[in-house]
């Protein structure tokens, strides 16, 4: 990707995933396992934290909208563009 075009869409990508969670009608839904899993990563010294974005890529992942690779490449791609 080319600085010039990501200078000039910096949040195109989490508005494709916005449009495409909504689109498919989904939600971003905290379970148990997530509240575990974030605990053990915080208790283990690697505390991650997902933005709403981010979070809703997994849930597009989870409802089968998106294959494991296309959420790890909607996420790079969303990472990349979100720098500053």
């Amino acid at each position: 990707m080319s600085a010039q075009r990501s200078a000039t869409k910096p949040h195109y990508t989490a508005g494709v995933i916005q449009r495409l969670a909504a689109a498919n009608n989904v939600a971003v839904v905290v379970t148990s396992n997530d509240v575990f899993a974030h605990h053990v990563t915080r208790l283990s010294g690697d505390d991650v934290h997902f933005d709403p974005i981010e979070n809703t890529i997994v849930a597009l992942q989870r409802a089968g909208i998106l294959d494991r690779v296309q959420a790890v490449r909607l996420q790079a791609r969303y990472l990349r563009e979100s720098r500053p």
